[in-house]
């Protein structure tokens, strides 16, 4: 592969259609070949340019360096699923290192920092990261290592102010990562606003077309602790495969007008439904009477994301029998995909969830806004007639 000379400056977006212009030397193809290799050749003296597919596979480079240009980093690894992106960052730090992550996050990881981390010697503590004071409280110089906060948070889209963040970790001699899967590096880009490490679950939003699990991490600078990361990618295997690296890539293509119509259409319907006499409360950040609105304003350019959740008024099985009605919605997990997709959250989390019972979320994708409200509002009538 090489990447074309391109004279300065191209839009981000431009970039990313074109794939940073990277054209195979060999054909002259546009669009890159799918390496499939598990080895690489040595010569007789033994050196080799790569070694083993684990961790010098040639399908990660081009997906790798779009996503350094796209969040302005020094450098990204590709990983199995957004969750090996995560647990990779925390398992390069030391049973007995002090980190924060907020009280409402993606299930998933929440659960695994409580059980297993905490287990293996991590001393984690839950705050309200939309709460500056719970966090400086939270914090102890000298021992927190790691400060982890997800902004829009899932599944209530709480808006947290990344460089306030960064400068407190940052004064606590702490590292602040940021899970910013739902804002995509459309709408922002944590690491100019002070975070040292920024977190995709790429099988959403980057791929877009629900056909790849993968995740992603972008580094500020590639310290120490990113080659700590570096090494547990290689040890644990937490590696995507090569047909999923190219379908990641692919898919990074169109990211840019695929998310700002997903945001459009999100903000429509936030806006329609808030005024859904079956609603009680529509959470977005794009709303003006979000209490994160304002963060959101500044932080997010250009749009507020395709995800938002509403409020039953009729309680949570209301909320159920609405999700069950639904005929163009999907009633599937995941998100950032092109179909739209419902969920009662509580419902798939359980029992522990901290999640309201009355609460839907909604996944917009890039069907007809004026189609995606009609078949919401039949079913909210059905639910509560």
């Amino acid at each position: 592969m090489m990447d074309k000379t391109r004279p300065a400056p191209w839009h981000t977006e431009t970039l990313a259609a074109q794939a940073l212009g990277w054209i195979d030397p060999q054909t002259g193809a546009v669009a890159p070949p799918i390496h499939m290799s598990s080895t690489y050749l040595r010569t007789p003296g033994y050196g080799t340019e790569r070694a083993y597919i684990r961790d010098e596979n040639p399908a990660f480079d081009q997906a790798e360096a779009m996503l350094t240009k796209l969040e302005g980093g020094a450098a990204a690894l590709l990983f199995a699923s957004g969750m090996a992106a995560a647990t990779s960052v925390f398992m390069a730090l030391k049973p007995g290192d002090h980190v924060i992550a907020p009280k409402m996050m993606y299930w998933s990881l929440r659960n695994w920092l409580i059980g297993y981390a905490s287990e293996w010697g991590l001393d984690v503590d839950l705050v309200d990261m939309s709460d500056l004071a719970a966090l400086k409280a939270a914090l102890r110089p000298g021992r927190t290592r790691l400060v982890w906060i997800e902004t829009p948070g899932n599944p209530l889209w709480s808006v947290t102010d990344i460089a306030a963040c960064a400068a407190l970790a940052h004064q606590a001699g702490a590292r602040l990562a940021v899970d910013s899967t739902v804002a995509t590096p459309v709408f922002t880009q944590p690491l100019s606003l002070g975070a040292d490490l920024v977190m995709h679950s790429a099988t959403k939003y980057l791929n877009g077309h629900s056909d790849i699990c993968a995740g992603a991490l972008i580094t500020k600078t590639t310290d120490a602790d990113w080659e700590r990361i570096v090494a547990v990618r290689y040890t644990l295997g937490a590696i995507i495969g090569s047909v999923e690296a190219w379908l990641l890539l692919r898919g990074m293509r169109s990211l840019f007008p695929r998310v700002r119509q997903q945001a459009a259409t999100a903000l429509e319907l936030a806006q329609r439904l808030a005024a859904h006499p079956a609603i009680a409360e529509v959470l977005y950040p794009g709303l003006p009477d979000f209490p994160g609105h304002a963060i959101a304003t500044r932080q997010m350019q250009g749009g507020f994301g395709g995800m938002l959740s509403v409020r039953v008024k009729a309680g949570t099985n209301a909320a159920k029998a609405v999700a069950a009605q639904v005929e163009l919605w999907q009633r599937a997990t995941s998100l950032g995909g092109t179909e739209s997709l419902i969920e009662h959250r509580a419902s798939i989390e359980g029992p522990d969830s901290p999640v309201p019972g009355d609460l839907l979320r909604l996944s917009v994708g890039l069907e007809h806004p004026g189609d995606l409200f009609a078949d919401l509002d039949r079913a909210l009538q059905r639910a509560i007639n």
